[in-house]
């Protein structure tokens, strides 16, 4: 599967952007998906998780109440809405997946640019 995230872009603090994973190759369905972000100099880290079947988990310190990850199978896409930013959201965001055999992420996006500005 190909993952291709978009999306990002430059938004004031208090704003909000809705990013998107669209997969090509294989369909969404047959993988459990996630969103992580990589800060300049920090590592990677997970932002939010959605299952095949629409269950949900999220990094709860850091997005809590203010991210929802969802995904619509027959657009083969996931998104993730993102409000009340604030300049420590300012990354570049993963779409990430994979299949009920791991649980670890074996197909990613090429990751897209988020910058929120104070």
């Amino acid at each position: 599967v190909q993952l291709q995230a978009s999306g990002g872009g430059l938004v004031q603090a208090g704003g909000s952007l809705r990013l998107s994973c669209t997969a090509s190759g294989r369909r969404l369905s047959d993988f459990h998906m996630g969103w992580f972000r990589q800060a300049p100099g920090k590592e990677r880290e997970f932002v939010a998780s959605i299952t095949r079947s629409g269950a949900v988990q999220y990094d709860v310190d850091s997005v809590k109440g203010r991210f929802t990850i969802s995904r619509e199978n027959r657009k083969n896409t996931m998104y993730l809405q993102m409000n009340a930013l604030n300049p420590e959201d300012t990354a570049v965001y993963y779409c990430a997946g994979r299949t009920i055999l791991t649980s670890n992420y074996l197909y990613w996006g090429q990751g897209t640019q988020v910058t929120v500005s104070s």
